[in-house]
């Protein structure tokens, strides 16, 4: 988004969201002009209402009734139409702002770095897609409806009264500075209330989120009744914050209708003198006190609004202003293009030839090195092993080498050239990545195979599910490829899920294959049937594989072994085990626990 648009319209940031409304110039133009006739129309009622006491009532004659009635039918049908319209409009942009606003955040989000989703919770994003951006098409399209309106009104009415009976206007108009007096005195307490509850609002959306996805869990742990009693502090506290704002706008609502009940009272103290003579005319000045109650009472829950939506107009810009950690240069982006826009015709072909040239890395979140000036040559089709304990920091690496950070001194190169002259999405395209983790998007087995290569013939899915042993997995579903997995794969087992997650990389016919523990969470007849298909692959492909079982890495062209997120020792698995190092403390107790678990099976 442009800052620049922010300097005109600064106030409750209302103009972080004009590139937004460009796309409905047409809606908002017969909005705005049908609102306006139609409060002109409502404007013009009392009048009416003004001439027929003074003509018929105290003229004594209806010689004009016949055109006073189709006339005032006439105006009252055109009122109608024109709320009509103008309300068809307010919904059209509002479900389309809506829509925008959501397709640039979640667009926006598939460029950010991995250090943002590991910052923020998944609740936090939601709410930031889903409930921020749709307060904010309501502001746009509803209260900018109404806000034209009342305000139209409002201001036709005050010159109206100013026109017939500029004393008594006068009069009624003196109790207006009180609601600047007020709105000035709430503004900062609101908006501060206001932010607090949306807050926490996120909060509870991201604790939702976990008591949901994380059920399993819950239920194994046996502590429902803590994760329950977590839930209804924070909605407490969600209660106790949204009383706070209710007694602040209750208290703004009740002050601000004590000032518009001064400008009726005003009118019947003084009308009296009107309605001797002309009736008609304090009915007019009657309907419009009474008339302007209601602008004003909405003035006061329009400005409510706004406050409360300037706090998403404020998290949502906070978003899509995030930049991600790891960018392409102006320079790459003109020639190898983006994510959603590649230009894979300047694409250079990859064969998988890995340096570190003198590289120091640190988390950005962190204050420890954990690479200095580190240095390491894999060349194309040979094969990396990183090993160590869990939590030794075995993944940065892979991370490195995948752009998902980069190093904070030094270069990674791919194929002898910097891999920050190429562009992400040119590298992303030639690794496949398979975690320890395994996700399936909703959908198909099929659906979620094309992910790995959208073109891929039925004969190619087929033998990639055959070369990692996942074509038995196909065979007892019931629809074949066709078969639901559910939400994340969830009606698939871990097994059949890791199984399909390998054969998806396995179908992008990758350069660079980072197997990342991938076998850690499977079964032993799967880890066969997986570390089988890995001899296979990595056939004439850069892997690098992220292990902590270490008899899957024994035959692998190098080893680094990463201790306390430092590599503390490198080379094959003969010159590890002679070295008699932390390698090989980490083979022999591993060894003697597998066996031991044989003996006692």
């Amino acid at each position: 988004m442009k800052k620049s648009s922010t300097k005109h319209l600064p106030f409750f940031g209302i103009g972080k969201i004009l590139p937004y409304l460009k796309n409905y110039k047409r809606s908002l133009a017969i909005m705005i002009l049908g609102s306006l006739m139609g409060s002109g129309v409502d404007i013009g009622v009392p009048i009416f209402q003004r001439y027929a006491l003074n003509h018929f009532v105290g003229g004594g004659t209806l010689d004009t009734l016949p055109v006073f009635i189709i006339v005032y039918f006439a105006v009252i049908v055109a009122a109608a139409l024109l709320n009509y319209a103008a309300a068809y409009q307010g919904m059209a942009i509002e479900v389309g702002i809506d829509k925008d606003l959501r397709n640039a955040a979640f667009s926006h989000l598939q460029t950010l770095s991995f250090s943002y989703f590991n910052q923020n919770s998944v609740g936090w994003i939601h709410s930031r897609v889903m409930s921020d951006t749709s307060r904010i098409g309501s502001l746009v399209s509803w209260t900018l409806l109404d806000s034209i309106w009342q305000l139209s009104y409002l201001i036709g009415a005050i010159v109206v009264m100013l026109v017939i009976n500029t004393r008594l206007a006068l009069l009624v108009l003196a109790v207006l500075p009180l609601t600047v007096l007020f709105f000035s005195l709430f503004q900062s307490k609101l908006t501060r209330v206001n932010r607090e509850i949306r807050e926490q609002n996120s909060v509870i959306t991201g604790n939702f989120n976990e008591g949901i996805t994380g059920a399993r869990t819950i239920k194994s742990l046996v502590i429902e009744d803590k994760i329950s009693r977590a839930f209804t502090d924070d909605t407490e506290t969600m209660r106790r914050k949204t009383v706070r704002a209710a007694r602040l706008r209750g208290l703004f609502a009740a002050t601000m209708h004590f000032a518009s009940s001064l400008a009726l009272a005003v009118v019947l103290w003084q009308g009296g003198f009107i309605a001797k003579s002309q009736i008609g005319t304090f009915s007019l000045f009657m309907s419009y006190a009474q008339g302007m109650m209601e602008p004003v009472r909405w003035i006061v829950d329009a400005i409510s609004d706004l406050i409360t939506t300037q706090v998403n107009i404020e998290r949502l810009d906070s978003l899509l202003n995030t930049r991600p950690d790891v960018t392409d240069s102006a320079e790459v982006l003109a020639k190898y293009g983006d994510s959603f826009d590649p230009k894979t015709e300047n694409w250079e072909p990859i064969r998988g030839e890995i340096r570190f040239e003198d590289v120091s890395f640190r988390y950005p979140d962190g204050e420890e090195t954990i690479l200095e000036q580190f240095n390491l040559e894999i060349p194309a089709g040979s094969s990396l092993a990183i090993v160590g304990e869990t939590g030794a920091g075995k993944s940065t690496l892979a991370n490195l080498i995948c752009r998902f950070y980069e190093p904070t001194a030094g270069r990674v190169l791919i194929d002898g050239i910097d891999a920050r002259k190429r562009s992400q999405l040119w590298l992303h395209a030639s690794i496949g990545y398979v975690l320890q983790t395994p996700h399936l998007f909703s959908g198909t087995v099929r659906e979620n195979l094309l992910y790995g290569n959208p073109n891929a013939t039925e004969e190619q899915i087929r033998q990639a599910l055959k070369l990692v042993s996942a074509d038995a997995v196909i065979e007892r579903l019931e629809k074949g490829l066709d078969t639901d997995v559910g939400e994340g794969g969830d009606m698939l087992s871990t097994g059949e899920k890791q199984l399909l997650s390998f054969a998806r990389a396995i179908l992008a016919d990758p350069r660079i294959l980072v197997l990342d523990e991938a076998t850690a969470s499977v079964d032993t007849i799967t880890e066969q049937k997986i570390q089988s298909a890995i001899d296979t692959v990595i056939q004439g492909r850069t892997s690098i594989v992220i292990a902590h079982r270490l008899s899957t890495v024994r035959n692998s062209d190098m080893i680094l072994v990463v201790n306390d997120g430092k590599i503390v020792e490198r080379g094959k698995h003969r010159e590890l085990m002679e070295k008699r190092g932390v390698y090989y403390r980490l083979y022999t107790r591993q060894y003697e626990d597998e066996a031991t678990s044989k003996i006692l099976s």
